[in-house]
């Protein structure tokens, strides 16, 4: 299992950063080789990549969700990965966001990738056009403040 994690400081309030990375559905704005999302129901997305000219389809479930503190998730279906998101206030109009990816290379071209770090490199490249998104916009497209325990 290989892990990711990368940090990146957001000049909006951790609520704003909070209630924009619940929006699952706009993820494909920030975030590089993601084709789509829909998010299934409160709890449950799928998940259409294209990554490295590789296409995948897989499901995710949120098994941890707190307003303004995390979200974490897990594979249902397809390549096996789970993660967790942290929001941590700096002061009311900084926060840091964190993201910790531990997922299971599949085939060689991902073994590779890994090997050479590039997933570390996507998650802080896609950390960085979250930080355009969410500061250019100054507000979230939308929220939801569910309690996920």
């Amino acid at each position: 299992m290989s892990t990711v994690t990368q940090s990146i400081d957001v000049d909006v309030p951790v609520r704003t950063a909070y209630d924009q990375w619940t929006q699952f559905e706009e993820f494909p704005r920030f975030m590089e080789g993601v084709e789509e999302i829909r998010q299934l129901d409160p709890t449950h997305t799928h998940w259409r990549t294209k990554i490295g000219g590789v296409e995948r389809e897989f499901d995710a479930e949120i098994t941890e969700q707190h307003p303004d503190e995390r979200v974490a998730w897990n594979s249902t279906s397809g390549p096996e990965h789970a993660g967790v998101v942290t929001f941590h206030r700096l002061n009311d109009a900084q926060t840091r966001v964190t993201v910790q990816l531990d997922w299971s290379p599949e085939g060689v071209v991902e073994k590779v990738g890994d090997a050479l770090q590039l997933d570390d490199r996507r998650v802080k490249g896609d950390l960085a056009r979250f930080k355009e998104f969410i500061e250019s916009r100054g507000a979230e497209t939308g929220a939801w403040r569910g309690d996920v325990s």
